[in-house]
């Protein structure tokens, strides 16, 4: 699979907007600043709505009125998370598109997009989906669960791009 993207990300590199990343200094610390705070953002967003789902936030409200307020955010940020990795990506191509950690990473964040759709969708659908029964708020406590993980492990992976063999 890599030898098939090693040409590409030859020409990826030479190409002069990676060369502007590539040799403006300041670019790509702010690109990984700004990449940082949209994660926290994100991440955030995600931990306050699965405290509410583990009735340890905001008992007295709905889930929907938690998620209405935090999940709406995810949505912009995952933009500003695209842009910023986009030209990251452009700037140093063979650094994340030679890694296996990367793919690990863009996995779990598919995986973390459709989880939070899911759920926004579940309350469109019903506002009282999560709160109806004992069976229901046992599985919002699983699934707020797996989101922590998952949002975990695309921190850990993001992070761990930089140490991980490319190639």
């Amino acid at each position: 699979m890599f030898a098939s993207l090693a040409p590409f990300c030859t020409w990826l590199a030479a190409t002069p907007v990676s060369h502007f990343i590539q040799l403006t200094g300041w670019i790509i610390p702010t690109l990984q600043t700004i990449h940082i705070l949209a994660i926290a953002a994100v991440f955030s967003s995600a931990v306050l709505v699965d405290l509410r789902l583990w009735r340890l936030f905001e008992r007295d409200l709905p889930v929907k009125a938690v998620a209405q307020r935090f999940l709406p955010l995810v949505w912009p940020v995952l933009l500003v998370l695209l842009a910023t990795g986009a030209l990251l990506i452009v700037g140093e191509p063979r650094r994340s598109l030679l890694n296996t950690t990367f793919y690990i990473k863009m996995v779990l964040l598919a995986c973390a997009i459709a989880v939070t759709a899911g759920l926004q969708w579940s309350l469109a659908i019903d506002p009282q989906f999560w709160d109806r029964d004992a069976s229901r708020r046992f599985a919002a406590r699983c699934a707020a669960t797996l989101t922590l993980l998952i949002w975990g492990c695309i921190i850990f992976a993001g992070r761990w791009i930089a140490y991980t063999e490319v190639g």
